[in-house]
């Protein structure tokens, strides 16, 4: 008999699938491998970068990654991942967008960006972990916050490069669209997420 499943409170996506290990270790490394296999998918979606002639920040799917990956794997772990993935990309690792790698480029205009990236998976794993990501309109908000956390160092930052009255034309109008796809995709994919994960527990 199929009963209804209800996700338990106050986990993420990688605790409700998390093995059961015999021994310590075995969930130290788990956790270890969580990490880098989310930094791994920020490294991936930042191969999706199209580049814009008036501006020298580039659509990428970074920002989707790097959202998804927060509120999949919670606060500290989301955090993590973001933060090794610039430890990958800073040590000279062609994971930044456009195949770049090297600590320049964190100095450069895009660097608030890539830095916001740690505020941005920890406060979307921070939701996550309250249930967020289990319902679409949450998650539409929880995506929209973390989003926010990503650009608002952003655009301070560029702002030193192309002053305060050029970094919201080039920064964030063009930015839009792009955001509201990602933000609608991770919208069916989180909830998605929690529904098959339910129709395995109840079988």
């Amino acid at each position: 008999m199929v009963g209804r499943y209800t996700a338990p409170p106050m986990i993420t996506m990688a605790e409700a699938i998390r093995p059961a290990f015999p021994v310590r270790a075995g969930t130290i490394l788990y956790e270890i491998l969580l990490v880098l296999a989310g930094s791994a998918l920020i490294a991936v979606s930042a191969w999706v970068a199209l580049p814009l002639p008036f501006s020298p920040v580039p659509v990428t799917g970074q920002t989707f990654g790097v959202l998804l990956v927060g509120s999949a794997l919670g606060a500290r772990r989301g955090a993590a991942a973001a933060l090794a993935y610039l430890a990958e990309g800073c040590s000279g690792l062609p994971v930044f967008a456009g195949g770049a790698a090297g600590a320049q480029v964190l100095a450069g205009p895009t660097g608030g960006y890539l830095l916001g990236f740690v505020p941005g998976a920890l406060l979307c794993g921070a939701l996550a972990e309250r249930g967020w990501d289990r319902r679409p309109i949450p998650t539409v908000a929880s995506m929209a916050l973390g989003n926010i956390a990503i650009l608002v160092p952003g655009l301070l930052w560029l702002s030193r490069f192309v002053g305060m009255e050029r970094a919201l034309p080039l920064g964030l109008f063009p930015f839009i669209p792009g955001d509201v796809v990602k933000i609608a995709l991770a919208a069916a994919v989180l909830p998605l997420g929690w529904r098959l994960i339910a129709g395995s527990r109840v079988r």
